[in-house]
């Protein structure tokens, strides 16, 4: 994969690239890059954090954000050093090069790597976590190891992240609709669903890419992403918002890991399911909840794991999930 990309950024006229999509929420999407985009996301990326460097591949490079890696080292002239080509995380890290160094993890990787391998974290200039939403506790906990997080949120569609804590990246524009749903515009969106355009149609409106995703900006123009449009649970007549319930568990003291989704209930025309890694029952969870929200948020089920199911670029597999309730 790393010979391919170098090619196709050498090329004189190359085909667009495909990136397909997670297919976290129904059927993996197509999606349709051209090289400008690509390095319109590289570049922006760069002026952002401030630096060019060294990266290092621990995404695969079938998805977006592994894409972007790969390019952004190349792009800088260094070819990415492989997690997979080492035995550990400190053996791959101490195989770069001198220099500034990078990184891109969903937030797990930062879960996991801060408890075996915070000094080698450390060394890396910015490590870009993407993939879903950053808990200030895990955050934190990376500051106070000296490692310096960047939350990116962006997509396949918007060739990777394109908003850095919160800001849009230079060139990058974005708008909320009546409804909230965050809409994105700038040179990094895509150009087509490949063998879709119906739905290309339906989300590339005027120069806009509607996400599926719903958020509100500050005063300042901070974005803060509030969840899929679609993560908002009907459950006897009340919106409950899953992320915000979900974020909530997790900051249990007994709680390892937390997703919150709506499964179609007779009673209640959805219920609200918590899937939850730790030591944490469903009392304990609705009161836990309760403590911070209206009641009418709290789950009505709670399904206890050893992992959330993971799909292959990080991100909860919400199907697998809906399975198991």
């Amino acid at each position: 994969m790393v010979g391919e990309l170098a090619g196709w950024l050498a090329a004189d006229d190359p085909a667009p690239w495909v990136v397909e999509t997670s297919g976290s929420t129904g059927t993996p999407k197509r999606v349709v890059l051209s090289r400008d985009a690509v390095l319109a996301s590289v570049r922006a990326s760069a002026r952002r954090v401030g630096a060019t460097g060294q990266w290092l591949l621990a995404l695969p490079a079938s998805y977006v954000a592994g894409l972007q890696v790969v390019c952004r080292s190349l792009v800088a002239g260094h070819e990415p050093v492989l997690l997979d080509a080492h035995e550990s995380f400190a053996a791959a890290t101490a195989a770069m090069r001198p220099g500034d160094r990078f990184l891109s993890l969903v937030p797990t990787q930062l879960h996991r790597l801060l408890e075996t391998d915070a000094l080698s974290l450390a060394t890396f200039h910015s490590v870009l976590i993407g993939g879903g939403p950053v808990d200030p506790a895990l955050r934190e906990r990376a500051a106070a190891a000296g490692v310096h997080v960047v939350a990116t949120y962006g997509s396949a569609e918007t060739a990777g992240g394109c908003v850095y804590d919160g800001y849009a990246l230079d060139g990058v524009a974005v708008a909320l609709d009546a409804d909230g749903r965050v809409r994105i515009a700038g040179p990094t969106l895509f150009e087509r669903y490949d063998g879709d355009p119906e739905l290309t149609a339906r989300v590339l409106v005027d120069g806009w890419f509607r996400t599926a995703d719903a958020g509100r900006l500050d005063e300042d123009g901070r974005l803060h992403v509030l969840g899929r449009i679609d993560d908002v649970v009907v459950s006897g007549g009340v919106n409950v918002p899953a992320p915000a319930v979900a974020a909530r568990l997790r900051e249990h003291p007994d709680v390892v890991a937390a997703e919150v989704l709506g499964v179609p209930d007779e009673e209640w025309g959805n219920r609200v399911v918590a899937f939850v890694v730790g030591r944490l029952g469903l009392d304990a969870a609705r009161d836990w909840v309760a403590e911070a929200h209206p009641r009418s948020w709290a789950p009505r089920q709670l399904v206890g794991l050893d992992a959330i199911p993971l799909l292959g670029n990080g991100k909860p597999d919400r199907l697998a999930l809906r399975r198991l309730a």
